[in-house]
């Protein structure tokens, strides 16, 4: 099902969530070197954290005196960066009264940097200086600037696990809506005084959110909209695929390892998932960590399909992304994060006992991720 539903891309930290919750909205995307026609793969962020909590000043719940008196942290923060050689992670902490998002539409704007359904602008900046003394931002040093028009056009819709009742229950740890599996982007980014133009049917673009009261472990995300049959060797425009999860936690409860998949393919919609009874999913996956590349596996099967992806990313490639929890914990310390993953999916129709291949396909430009609390 490619189910649009904006109401699950708004302002999400209501009642208990304000004092111990996070709210984010992720985009990633490909654009290509002015001068030279080099790719680039990007990732912009809108995030904020604890908003009941804030004051004047950002708190930053690395800051080793808060870390030692239990303080919660309380900001928003603007993340932006870029995947592939040279990777990097630039962090711009705001006091909460910069943050502002209205209840009914998303407008979120964080300092000078704004964000809506069609449109994203802002900048994120922050000298080598600055990240060496300040651990506590977690972030690397660079400047990153960004104009850009953003069409969402094929959404993953997750189903009741993020449906009204279950937001105002809060009754999973970690919720996830993802507008746009396949977005076109188009503008401009700056990265340390180099211009990159996205051009819309290069772009290669992902839209999501997550919100909650602390993340998942384990963590893992495949996206791509880069596809093409390796059957007919023709490029997929209307297709996405989009993999997520790891072990959700249901009122405090962890459920067994479980992912989220939909392989939206040519307009049909194959979906795997756990919160879907009537789909009789099945799903496992595995990660492993390479001195040069590392490797996702993913297997599923539901009551007429089957699915399984292989993919790689270059370890040089990756960033080891950073986040602090709402209660003031790192507890990832090892998330891999990259944005130049390729692999291939194999799509199969279930017929009586035995089955039909739909599609063999390869994926490129691919979001990929995976990491497990520390100890």
């Amino acid at each position: 099902m490619n189910k649009s539903d904006v109401g699950r891309n708004l302002y999400m930290l209501k009642g208990s969530l304000a004092y111990k919750g996070y709210d984010w909205w992720w985009h990633s995307f490909t654009g290509y070197n002015r001068e030279t026609g080099e790719a680039k793969a990007f990732f912009i962020e809108y995030y904020v954290c604890n908003p009941a909590l804030g004051g004047e000043v950002p708190v930053l719940g690395q800051l080793a005196e808060n870390r030692e008196r239990g303080v919660k942290p309380a900001y928003a923060m603007i993340k932006a960066g870029a995947w592939g050689q040279g990777a990097k992670q630039i962090h711009n902490f705001y006091p909460i009264p910069q943050f502002s998002c209205p209840a009914d539409r998303l407008e979120v704007c964080i300092g000078e940097s704004m964000l809506t359904e069609q449109r994203m602008q802002g900048m994120c900046s922050l000298n080598e200086l600055e990240a060496k003394a300040h651990p506590e931002y977690m972030s690397d040093a660079g400047e990153m600037s960004w104009d850009l028009i953003i069409d969402k056009q094929i959404a993953y819709h997750v189903g009741y696990g993020a449906s009204s009742i279950f937001r105002r229950l809060n009754a999973f740890e970690m919720f996830w809506h993802a507008e746009g599996i396949k977005t076109n982007y188009s503008g401009t980014v700056r990265l340390d005084g180099v211009v990159y133009d996205i051009i819309p049917e290069r772009s290669y673009g992902y839209a999501d959110k997550n919100w909650g009261a602390d993340y998942t472990s384990p963590w893992l995300w495949i996206s791509s909209c880069h596809l093409r049959s390796l059957i007919t060797g023709q490029t997929l425009d209307h297709s996405a695929v989009e993999v997520g999860g790891g072990r959700p936690k249901v009122f405090g409860i962890p459920l067994p390892r479980q992912i989220l998949i939909g392989m939206y393919h040519e307009g049909t919609m194959y979906e795997y998932n756990f919160s879907k009874p009537l789909l009789r999913s099945r799903v496992t996956f595995d990660f492993e960590e390479g001195d040069k590349r590392h490797y996702w596996k993913v297997r599923a099967s539901n009551h007429n399909s089957e699915f399984e992806l292989e993919l790689e990313c270059p370890r040089d490639e990756m960033l080891l992304i950073n986040y602090e929890s709402p209660d003031g914990q790192k507890r990832h310390n090892r998330l891999w994060n990259g944005g130049t993953g390729y692999g291939e999916i194999r799509l199969y129709r279930k017929l009586g006992g035995s089955k039909q291949l739909i599609d063999h396909i390869e994926l490129r430009n691919a979001g990929c991720e995976y990491g497990e609390f520390s100890d």
